[in-house]
């Protein structure tokens, strides 16, 4: 990602979104033709079914229903939100949270429309549409009995939950994403979920630059600020080596036992820093899902107070505690050639990978490496990852991830080693990989920047 185009990041851009997408993508993206906007009609969910639990067991294997969570997405992923007693979602749900049909966003129809056809919400199909707080699945319900939806049910997801019987499911490591709510009871000086055993919990911001090009402008109370080129020094912003990042941790007060939340404007920024601290070896690194916007949406006010980190002296470990997190180009070489364990994920746009284009202003060198193989970002450039994210930014459905992977031949039992062009996009998929309780994998830091500036062989044109 050029430095120019981080600064064209750094407002909040939860409202700024394009063209993100939640479909499965074929070899090669394709655009779908635009949708006209139904014109808006009267509420039409007056009178609405419900349906009793033992109903709905009933319809879970039941191709003629589909059942849909309609919470914020960190309930769906595990939380334990709106004083639910178990966390994630009802086993086979699909997600479509009425928080996506709250943004003002350029397309917002065309990629809600998308999203049904990729989850199947059909309007062939039986829906019930569930929720904690009696609101969400009425919303979900009012939007789609005006696109004509009539089979449409509700459901208390409370009444699944207390019974343990139940099948629920969540993401592995669903708590290295964490919703708005959950720091803001942090900083209320309470215990949340998963935070039993944090020693020191500190909050940072990240963004590419000073204080004034986005940490001024607001962030989350008490977060101190990280500029990225102190993980990734210019002029080749490649990750720094062990030693200026054990001066960065000390400079920045980290110690390996701390529990650090990270917060952005924009979310590589966070993903990136993430991947640093993970690398260097603090033990518990989590990462505000849907960023600064979450914040905000959640009606949570930021602060403009600067904040300072107090340095510390000893990290209590030696620097890298998790070095195989990180593959070298040394390293990439030795594991190409063994493709029955071992696959090199390309996550940049099409375009880039075919050679196209270079993905950046301050690199011109086209193509990809060979055995690479292409695993989609971004449907527009190298500072997107619309189909690695919802709507309001927030971690796509699992499934639908592997899913997509699955059409492009990625197999997610072998080691994965996650790529772009220098490392913010594949930070940020690589982190989501990590959360489903894909274990197995890495980060080629470097991407192509790195490989393609050390005269590697390099291959163009699509794949045969």
């Amino acid at each position: 990602m050029s430095k120019k185009s981080r600064k064209l990041m750094l407002p909040i851009t939860i409202l700024m979104i394009l063209s993100l997408t939640l479909a499965a993508c074929s070899k090669k993206p394709i655009d779908k033709s635009e949708e006209p906007t139904p014109e808006p009609i009267e509420d039409k969910v007056e009178g609405i079914q419900s349906i009793a639990t033992a109903d709905l067991k009933n319809k879970l294997n039941d191709d003629l229903w589909v059942i849909v969570d309609t919470r914020i997405n960190d309930a769906y992923n595990g939380w334990k939100l709106e004083g639910v007693e178990r966390g994630g979602h009802i086993a086979g749900s699909v997600d479509f949270s009425a928080n996506w049909l709250k943004l003002d966003v350029e397309n917002k129809e065309n990629i809600l429309n998308e999203a049904l056809k990729t989850k199947d919400i059909s309007s062939s199909k039986n829906i019930v549409l569930y929720d904690a707080n009696g609101k969400d699945a009425l919303e979900v319900a009012n939007f789609l009995a005006n696109k004509g939806y009539e089979n449409l049910y509700t459901y208390d997801v409370n009444e699944w939950a207390k019974d343990s019987s139940l099948p629920m499911e969540s993401y592995t490591n669903y708590h290295m994403i964490v919703p708005a709510s959950i720091i803001k009871e942090i900083l209320d000086g309470k215990t949340p979920e998963t935070f039993e055993n944090a020693k020191e919990i500190k909050i940072v911001e990240a963004s590419w630059g000073e204080e004034d090009t986005s940490y001024a402008n607001g962030h989350v109370p008490t977060s101190f600020h990280i500029n990225t080129d102190s993980i990734e020094p210019p002029p080749t912003w490649m990750l720094a080596n062990d030693a200026a990042l054990t001066e960065f941790a000390l400079s920045h007060g980290f110690t390996k036992d701390d529990t650090v939340i990270v917060t952005s404007e924009a979310q590589m920024a966070a993903y990136r820093v993430a991947l640093a601290l993970r690398y260097i070896g603090i033990s518990d690194v989590r990462v505000l899902n849907g960023g600064l916007g979450a914040w905000v949406a959640a009606g949570y006010d930021v602060e403009k107070e600067s904040h300072k980190p107090t340095p510390v002296t000893d990290f209590g470990a030696t620097i890298p505690i998790n070095p195989t997190l990180i593959d070298t180009i040394s390293e990439l070489k030795e594991l190409l050639p063994k493709k029955d364990e071992f696959t090199l994920v390309d996550n940049r746009t099409w375009d880039e990978y075919i050679g196209e284009s270079s993905g950046y202003s301050y690199h011109d060198k086209k193509g990809r490496i060979p055995g690479a193989i292409f695993g989609n970002a971004g449907k527009t450039d190298s500072n997107s990852l619309d189909y690695y994210r919802n709507l309001d930014n927030t971690m796509r459905n699992g499934e639908e991830i592997v899913n997509m992977w699955k059409e492009y031949g990625i197999d997610t039992n072998k080691h994965l080693s996650f790529m772009c062009g220098s490392g913010w996009r594949a930070a940020e998929v690589l982190y989501y990989a990590n959360v489903m309780g894909l274990d197995n994998t890495s980060l080629y830091s470097d991407g192509w920047i790195g490989w393609s500036n050390n005269n590697n062989p390099s291959e163009t044109g699509e794949p045969k």
